[in-house]
């Protein structure tokens, strides 16, 4: 297990974030450290992305920043050259995996069907977005896949929330979980940061609860 799953097992949830304006991007990621989540996938369904990947790169170094909805090559020579640790996507593209390989950047690629995760092992994958995870079939169909591919590890992102997290994080085969609940956009966009830390908080608690270990801090 590399360096960057490791931390991502020790986080056990990593926020998903969409965030139109990158001038929130620094507080955000502030909030997110001191709340214990030194962690966040920034989405390019904004053109903010790339900026506000940048923006906590340079003030959080040691945060672990990963780039999420990377549909094409460009947006992987973007997240790389914000200082992206890993990237995501929603789906499976051989093209945009190999292209991530190559460059070095540790890429998860959704899954939700077999014969998507047989094209992703045979790139080796082994670690896996399940998405969208809820309305794919949900942990019972990620307890499904665990017979036929038993050395692999999921992140299913999609429908989780604190409901569910603690039943999602129980499971050996999970490695984290991604979702927004705990950073959502409209609290981003109005800079109500406290709220954010108290959504937050309530998060890694329930990862504590669900593993019998705090969320450390990583800077």
């Amino acid at each position: 297990m590399s360096i960057t799953e490791e931390k991502l097992q020790r986080f056990g949830i990593i926020p998903v974030v969409c965030i139109d304006d990158a001038e929130k991007a620094l507080p955000l990621g502030l909030r997110l450290r001191d709340a214990g989540l030194a962690c966040a996938e920034i989405t390019f369904r904004t053109g903010a992305a790339e900026a506000a990947m940048v923006k906590i790169h340079e003030a959080l170094p040691d945060m672990l920043i990963g780039a999420g909805t990377v549909t094409n090559t460009t947006q992987v020579d973007k997240a790389i050259a914000a200082g992206a640790s890993f990237a995501v996507s929603a789906g499976f593209n051989p093209r945009v995996v190999r292209y991530a390989q190559d460059k070095g950047l540790p890429f998860f690629p959704g899954v939700m069907t077999p014969g998507e995760i047989e094209g992703a092992m045979e790139l080796g994958c082994n670690i896996l977005k399940f998405f969208p995870a809820e309305q794919a079939g949900g942990l019972a169909m990620l307890k499904a896949f665990a017979g036929p591919y038993s050395s692999l590890r999921f992140i299913p992102t999609g429908g989780i929330s604190l409901k569910n997290l603690k039943e999602y994080l129980s499971y050996e085969k999970v490695l984290a979980c991604g979702g927004s609940w705990m950073v959502p956009q409209d609290k981003i966009n109005t800079g109500d940061f406290d709220a954010i830390s108290i959504l937050v908080k309530e998060a890694v608690n329930a990862v504590k609860a669900a593993r019998g270990k705090w969320v450390e801090c990583l800077v």
